[in-house]
């Protein structure tokens, strides 16, 4: 009989930050706790090697080298990690193609989860609508808009601290 390794203290927190996300996707517009706060952690648990990666962030730039994943433009980018203004940033980000609509980007904003414009949220995995207002320019949602056609688009988590809301490429985000 084989044993398995048991995971490491670094592999238990990436799996239950993973997990965590996972579920944020699941239940769009809904907060979900993350085990610790901010980017670097869902940067921990979601790239490697072979992914590519882009920050606004100087700070975050050297954390993400570290994981072995390349740092990229954000054009080329399977993860973008913002923590200024994401719409430049959101404006270039891959949003599949056709015969490939997996090769979307995903976008994971640090911003208030509460403060902005209200949101509209209705699609798979909402139970009717659901409100929620993140302190974002409403223009990231009429951008969104425009360069996404399900199944084209970007996954997107918003970050606060040591919580998190996802919103998938099927989420339709209405701006009251």
């Amino acid at each position: 009989m084989h044993a398995a390794p048991l995971p490491d203290p670094a592999e238990t927190r990436d799996n239950a930050t993973f997990e965590a996300l996972l579920r944020a996707l699941s239940r769009p517009g809904q907060v979900h706790g993350l085990p610790r706060p901010g980017l670097l952690p869902a940067a921990l648990a979601l790239v490697d090697l072979e992914c590519a990666v882009f920050t606004d962030d100087p700070a975050l730039a050297p954390a993400l080298a570290g994981t072995g994943a390349r740092l990229a433009e954000a054009a080329v980018a399977d993860y973008l990690f913002l923590s200024g203004n994401p719409l430049a940033a959101a404006g270039s980000a891959p949003v599949g193609s056709a015969l490939h609509p997996e090769n979307g980007a995903t976008l994971l904003i640090a911003t208030g989860l509460s403060g902005g414009p209200a949101l509209r949220l209705t699609g798979p995995g909402i139970d009717g609508s659901i409100r929620i207002a993140p302190a974002l320019n409403p223009a990231l949602w009429s951008l969104r808009e425009a360069r996404a056609a399900y199944p084209l688009g970007f996954e997107l988590f918003l970050v606060e601290g040591a919580q998190a809301i996802g919103l998938p490429r099927s989420t339709r985000i209405e701006v009251l």
